[in-house]
């Protein structure tokens, strides 16, 4: 349901409207509407002090998300919000400052570190082959060293040119091969001093690129290099390590400080966007705005008690104000909230019209669960859906999706045992599982009649809340909707007079009635009203996506369970079986979620729903969103 709000003014001298936004804040029920625009009375002037403190508040807010982000801090302690003076708030700032800094460094060391053993693995195997070699003439004075990389296929061209080099030097030469994991060559040429010049010619004539070492080892001979190489290896995860307690240090440091200083710089900044909608005099101040009905009188009180009689508050009568304005806040059971998901997807309703989460929360698992309708399926559902809610923060979007999917999971279950499906058709093979209704693999025509019905009762209720909704204001189009319902209920009675269903008295009566209702509703909505009543009739025909989805499904577990028969081993068709239903569930998922919001925001909403709702944003003290804090 809508909760009722009540339009509060509150009256002050100027030297105190501080104090009373301040007073507002702590109820944290008020939301602080355009100031009133009479003759004296005008809208608080922003100034370049304002405009500047809003810049730098903004700052400060970034600055401490940064931090906290780089922390690593997700959840916030929560504490009991306590005033943040102006000198605490510039110190906060201050830290915030630092610590932002202080994360940023960090997280610079740490992916320079990170690149850098990236770069030496890149080398790991060509260290790890030529290592053992280059340690035993790492002492050998006035000895160069070369190293190529070639392709496995030039295995043969290489050791010929080896050989040849070999021979021109008579052995002073030395070459080995050495294979690398890729599959590819590492070709090592150590020489004296005298020689390099005459190696380096040959390497390039055969077109044969030297080995190219990190620039950071540039410097370095190869033979001195390599050692360096993978001592620096063995060093980059202390280092790692050092900069993560420095990080740890840096959070008990300064995390609370930090909270409290975005906590601190959001209260500040929405007292300021506050201010800017007050209205004042050369020596008064005026606020209005929009709380709970049930909470005004406490508002009265509280500011009575905090400020003195020098302010006043008193309730605007509804004369005074239109709901076309009123923040819009939606209050249902705690069985029905995860639902206002659905609703919040749209636009909000607006002020005096009708919350739908009620009637979302009984008919979106109803259709889920005629769709999927299984029992196996249910359990798997109810068993995602316990652990989902273990893994989640209160409040969180994955706390909603649990508790959307526990009557999701209960209602296919329940139909399940009506059809009379286990995964399929295997618990009527294996089990002796029989369907309470029918079995929906082999009753099509029943199938479509349950969905169709199901339309009727769901468009037909969408109807009636429609005559609800617009009866006070409309009350001529109110009376085409109870009209347009009548007569969906006379075809119906029809129909079940024509099929025998009903004593076959109620087809004469029926389509008299029809027939004195469709002219009625041609002189009350006009000539569009036939069309009108035709949508509606194809509303409820686009129920029928409900037989069809909920035959797929149960069709295509029965192949899965069919296919894992006709395989010849046992453990390759019960893993195809497996596979099978995975996917078949998944679908089973996605296909009925979609769907039944369809009908929802389509054929049911259409009918009644009045977007267009303004969000209620209290001016209160700051809290992180739980969906953000927990992810």
């Amino acid at each position: 349901m809508i909760i009722r709000m009540a339009k509060v003014r509150v009256l002050g001298p100027r030297a105190r409207l501080s104090e009373t936004l301040a007073v507002l804040q702590d109820f944290g029920l008020l939301q602080v509407a355009e100031g009133p625009v009479r003759a004296g009375l005008e809208p608080m002037s922003q100034s370049a002090f304002d405009t500047r403190r809003r810049r730098q508040l903004a700052r400060v807010i970034e600055d401490a998300q940064f931090a906290l982000d780089g922390l690593g801090v997700r959840q916030f302690a929560g504490a009991v919000p306590t005033p943040v003076s102006v000198s605490e708030l510039a110190r906060l700032a201050r830290l915030a400052r630092r610590a932002r800094s202080g994360v940023a460094r960090l997280a610079n060391d740490e992916a320079r570190l990170n690149e850098e053993r990236a770069l030496i693995q890149r080398y790991r195997d060509l260290l790890d082959a030529l290592s053992p070699e280059l340690h035993k003439i790492s002492r050998s004075p006035h000895v160069v060293t070369h190293a190529v990389i070639v392709p496995a296929t030039e295995r043969a061209a290489v050791e010929e040119l080896v050989s040849a080099l070999a021979t021109q030097s008579q052995h002073s030469i030395v070459a080995r091969l050495h294979p690398l994991r890729s599959g590819e060559l590492v070709l090592l040429v150590v020489m004296p001093e005298r020689a390099a010049a005459h190696v380096e010619r040959v390497l390039a004539d055969a077109r044969l690129p030297e080995v190219s070492l990190p620039s950071q080892f540039h410097a370095a001979s190869l033979s001195d290099a390599v050692p360096q190489m993978l001592a620096r290896l063995e060093e980059i995860p202390l280092e790692l390590a050092q900069l993560a307690k420095d990080r740890q240090a840096l959070a008990r440091e300064c995390t609370v400080g930090l909270e409290k200083a975005c906590a601190g710089a959001h209260d500040a900044l929405a007292r300021l966007e506050a201010l800017a909608r007050c209205s004042t005099t050369s020596r008064a101040f005026a606020i209005e705005g929009w709380a709970p009905k049930t909470s005004a009188k406490k508002l009265m009180l509280l500011l009575e008690r905090q400020l003195g009689s020098s302010v006043a508050v008193e309730e605007l009568a509804t004369e005074e104000w239109t709901g076309e304005d009123v923040p819009v806040v939606l209050t249902n059971p705690r069985l029905f909230r995860p639902f206002e998901t659905f609703v919040r997807m749209m636009p909000l309703p607006r002020y005096g019209s009708i919350d739908p989460t009620p009637f979302v929360a009984v008919f979106f698992p109803l259709l889920f669960g005629l769709m999927l309708a299984d029992i196996g399926y249910g359990i798997v559902l109810a068993m995602l859906g316990l652990l989902l809610h273990r893994h989640s923060q209160p409040g969180s979007i994955r706390r909603t999706v649990a508790e959307i999917m526990g009557p999701c999971a209960a209602f296919t279950i329940l139909c399940g045992v009506l059809f009379g499906e286990l995964f399929g058709d295997f618990g009527q093979r294996t089990l002796g599982l029989r369907p309470v209704l029918f079995d929906r693999a082999e009753a099509a025509t029943a199938s479509l009649l349950v969905a169709i019905g199901l339309g009727i009762v769901h468009v037909g209720l969408g109807l009636v809340l429609g005559v609800v909704a617009k009866w006070r204001q409309e009350p001529k189009h109110a009376v085409g909707s109870a009209v347009s319902a009548l007569m969906v209920a006379f075809i119906i009675l029809a129909l079940l007079a024509a099929l025998e269903v009903l004593p076959h008295n109620f087809l004469t009566p029926s389509v008299i009635a029809l027939l004195i209702a469709f002219p009625i509703l041609v002189a009350v909505e006009g000539a569009i009203a036939p069309v009108e009543f035709l949508a509606t009739l194809g509303n409820i025909l686009s129920y029928a996506r409900v037989m069809a989805l909920g035959m797929a499904s149960v069709m295509l577990a029965i192949v899965a369970n069919r296919m894992a028969g006709a395989v010849g081993s046992a453990i390759v068709g019960l893993l195809f079986a497996l596979l099978f239903h995975l996917v078949n569930f998944a679908i089973g998922i996605f296909g009925p979620t979609v769907h039944a919001l369809r009908l929802h925001y389509v054929e049911f909403f259409g009918k009644f729903y009045s977007p267009g709702g303004t969000p209620y944003r209290p001016l209160a003290h700051w809290r992180p969103t739980p969906a953000a804090s927990s992810l």
